[in-house]
Formats: C-alpha cells, sequence, structure tokens
C-alpha cells in the first residue's frame, strides 16, 4: 500500500502565523513528545507514520509554493507531488495518481491511501490504516473510507453513515449507506444514534480504480500530460466528484482520538505551552494563549479565554470562541507576505516604504550552513546587504568573497550575484527600484552556473 498526504490549503483561519507560504499545518506550535523542542502538523504526521514502518511508502502532494517549507521541515529525501496551480482535492489526487502510475511505476492493483497531512490522532489511527488494503481486497469495494466514532454531535464535520446490519456490527468495515454534510447539532445527534461516523478525509482505492475513472473521462493518465492539462480538471472536492457518486463503498470505524485543528480554539487545546515567544501572561488570565514571533515582547493582564498571536504579517486579539470569523474578515484583504520559511532558510519583512519614483523593502533573511540562494540578476533593483552574523560566500559577475559580521555589500542593477552559507548566515538587503515585482528578477540555479566555485 501506497499513501498520499494530501498538503495544500492556506489556513486563514490561523493568521497571522499561517498565509500561502505557510498554512496551517507548517506552524510550529506544538510540543515534541521526546524534548522541549515545537514541532508543526506535518512534522508530527509524518514522525507518526514512520513510527509506525508507513513513511518508506508515502508521497506528499502539495502546490509548488509549499515545496521549500516541506523540504525544510522534513528533508529533501521526501517524494513530493507538485500541483503546478492551487485547486481542489479532485484534481490534487487525480494528478498524485498519474504519478504513481506513469512516474513511480506503481501497479495498477497496489492499493492507494489518501489522508489529510494535518490530521491529529495518535499512533494507533496509523496503525488502523493498515487495514485498509486487506478491506478493499476482502470486500471488492470500490472505495474503503475511515470512519471516526463521534465523541459529541458535532456541526463542523461531515458524517457516514453505514448500512445497519446487525451481523456487521462487529466486523473489521460497514457498508455506507449515504453521507451529510455538517448537520445541526439536533441532527448530529440523531446521526449518532444511528451509528454514523465522523468523516476524516482518509479513504483507500486501487490504483487502476482512479486510473479507469480519468481514462472514462477522456483525461491523459501520464503525469507530464495531465500536468499540460491540469487547469481543465473540474475544481471540485474528491468527495463530491468521486465518493458520493460510487455504488460500492464501505467504512472502517476507528475508535479514538482525532481532531481537525484548524482553528485557534482547536489549535490552542492541543498546546502545551501557554506562552510561545517574547511575553507574559497575568495569573488571573485563565485559558489564554500567547504565540508571538516578532523580536518585541507581548504582555497579557487579565484577559481570559483570549489568543493572542503576533507575526510580521499582523497581531490578532480574539476570543478563542470567535476567533473562526478572522477567515470572513480577511477575505478581501490583500498583503504582502512579511514571513517565509524556505528550503534554505527564512526571509521576513523588516519594512517597506513606496515612494512617489520608487520603493525601498527591508528584509532579514537567514540561510542555513551550506544552503545558498540561487543566483539572481536584477533589471531595476539595487540592493544593499549588511552581515549581521555568521560566515558566507558571495559571487559577484564570478567575483567570490567571504563575507562576515559588519561587512557591507553594494549590488548594483544588472549584476549576476549569489551567496552561500559557510555557516548559518543572517543579514539584512535593502531593495530599492523603481517597482518590486518578481517579474524584474531573473532566478538562475546556481548548479547551473560555472562562474560560481561552491
Amino acid at each position: 500500500m501506497k499513501l498520499v498526504l494530501l498538503s495544500g490549503g492556506s489556513g486563514k483561519r490561523l493568521w497571522p502565523l499561517s498565509n500561502d507560504a505557510r498554512s496551517k499545518q507548517f506552524l510550529k506550535v506544538l510540543q515534541c513528545k521526546h524534548s522541549d523542542e515545537f514541532e508543526s502538523m506535518v512534522q508530527r504526521v509524518w514522525g507518526q507514520l514512520d513510527a509506525v514502518g508507513l513513511a518508506d511508502f508515502s508521497f506528499v502532494a502539495t502546490s509548488k509554493f509549499q515545496i521549500d517549507i516541506i523540504y525544510s521541515q522534513l528533508g529533501h529525501d521526501i517524494p513530493v507531488i507538485v500541483e503546478p496551480m492551487r485547486r481542489d482535492t479532485f484534481p490534487a489526487i487525480a494528478l498524485a495518481a498519474t504519478y504513481l502510475y506513469s512516474v513511480a511505476d506503481i501497479p495498477l492493483n497496489e492499493v492507494i491511501c489518501i489522508l489529510p497531512v494535518d490530521s491529529y490522532v495518535e499512533d494507533n489511527f496509523f496503525e488502523r490504516l493498515k487495514d485498509l488494503e486487506k478491506v478493499i481486497l476482502e470486500s471488492e469495494a470500490e472505495l474503503v473510507l475511515v470512519g471516526v466514532q463521534p465523541t459529541f454531535p458535532s456541526e463542523k464535520y461531515g458524517y457516514i453513515i453505514p448500512e445497519f446490519v446487525e451481523s456487521s456490527l462487529d466486523s473489521m468495515y460497514r457498508q455506507v449507506k449515504c453521507f451529510k454534510e455538517k448537520p445541526t447539532q439536533d441532527q448530529a445527534e440523531i446521526l449518532i444514534e444511528q451509528d454514523a461516523l465522523w468523516n476524516c478525509g482518509v479513504f483507500a482505492f486501487k490504483l487502476d480504480f482512479l486510473i479507469s475513472m480519468l481514462e472514462m473521462k477522456g483525461y491523459p493518465v501520464h503525469f507530464e500530460e495531465l500536468l499540460m492539462q491540469y487547469d481543465k480538471l473540474p475544481n471540485i472536492s474528491f468527495d463530491f466528484e468521486v465518493v458520493e457518486k460510487s455504488n460500492k463503498i464501505v467504512v472502517v470505524p476507528y475508535i479514538g482520538e482525532w481532531k481537525e485543528l484548524g482553528t485557534w480554539d482547536s489549535l490552542t487545546e492541543e498546546m502545551n505551552a501557554y506562552a510561545i515567544g517574547k511575553g507574559i501572561i497575568s495569573e488571573d488570565s485563565t485559558n489564554t494563549h500567547l504565540i508571538n514571533e516578532l523580536d518585541i515582547p507581548v504582555t497579557i493582564v487579565g484577559l481570559s479565554n483570549v489568543v493572542v498571536a503576533a507575526s510580521p504579517d499582523g497581531i490578532l486579539v480574539a476570543d478563542k470562541t470567535e476567533s473562526p470569523r478572522i477567515k470572513e474578515l480577511l477575505k478581501d484583504v490583500e498583503q504582502r507576505q512579511m514571513y517565509e520559511e524556505r528550503s534554505w532558510g527564512w526571509s521576513r519583512v523588516v519594512d517597506y516604504k513606496k515612494f512617489k519614483e520608487y520603493e525601498v523593502l527591508t528584509r532579514r533573511i537567514c540561510i542555513l550552513a551550506g544552503r545558498y540562494l540561487n543566483c539572481q540578476i536584477h533589471q531595476k533593483l539595487s540592493e544593499i546587504w549588511i552581515v549581521v552574523s555568521g560566515m558566507g560566500e558571495v559571487t559577484s559577475n564570478g567575483n567570490v568573497s567571504r563575507v562576515e559580521p559588519g561587512d557591507v555589500l553594494q549590488i548594483s542593477a544588472d549584476t549576476k550575484h549569489y551567496i552561500k552559507a559557510i555557516t548559518d548566515i543572517e543579514f539584512i538587503k535593502v531593495q530599492k527600484g523603481a517597482e518590486m515585482t518578481d517579474e524584474d528578477s531573473t532566478l538562475i540555479p546556481a548548479k547551473k552556473l560555472k562562474d560560481i566555485v561552491i
């Protein structure tokens, strides 16, 4: 069995820490089991897969915007399937299937398990996934779902209603009767009485099931060809396009903890630390959390049931139960992403000013030892670099020089420039130009440059 972890979305309900480049699954706010360090949801899930022996059979399907942060948090050996643009789950899973079939050479009779990359569960949940291969072979179903036994009548989740057959109550799986999306609390109570299960977005099928479906719909089944037509796939969820149209579906019940950590209210329930980053919470502030990524301290006095989150993208102060409203409030707000975590390190916008004839953008950049930024050439921008800490090698139009704390470099327009970190290096980069656009930068992968000595 092969596993595909879906990694997407922007997680706007967790603003300001979450944005298009760093969505909710990458926020390092969960306590590591065996250390005082913090880890992200994706790091936690990958560690759990590794613990039960499934990591070696797993792939991550994601958009091109998240490749760097996945490599940064999980390492460069992780097999990644990249979407050319952000779409819904049906096109993402279809593309992953063609990759497994035509690139990874996975046999058509292989069982494929799809799961979210940000599931908050215990290790035994992933042990349960090992049963899916056996169930799909025994049941001859097109799809096998995992359903979580509800612990309360939730309005937030979809429900799987199984067929009531007395003989199936103690079996490994049950036939699926129908689905119900996000019912009212009263409806949820009735569904639970009917042995309904929460739909946790985990399901399995034989690879041939989806490849045959794509052929029937007239879509290419080779990865490179589907990439070229990716925008023609319907932008719809896999549930609506496939699951709810299938006739042979069974569900495997799971009894244990399962949560979606998609809001500050739910995420802080699983945070062991009340304060992360610089700050103080007064003793009379109960059930209050502070997550501060800024270098300035935050003090909270006499506020209970509140979350305060501060990042270069903004500052949030919210009642926890009201925090999901953030997504609606920010739906029409567009802003420059102020913080990015990349495979080479991180970048943070310190200041931005726009004047009549030019713009000035100041960033603080950290490059990890042995990593590098790709070579760049700007047509309309000049730059000043001020090294804060660490050592590196800078190549400017073929000339190599070593830099260390206190060094200042001036880089004019049309200069081919590149930096490699000898140790972890931090520097301030000030860009000045008529326009701050990506179109002004030409990127040249450093490994392709003959005039750069690494």
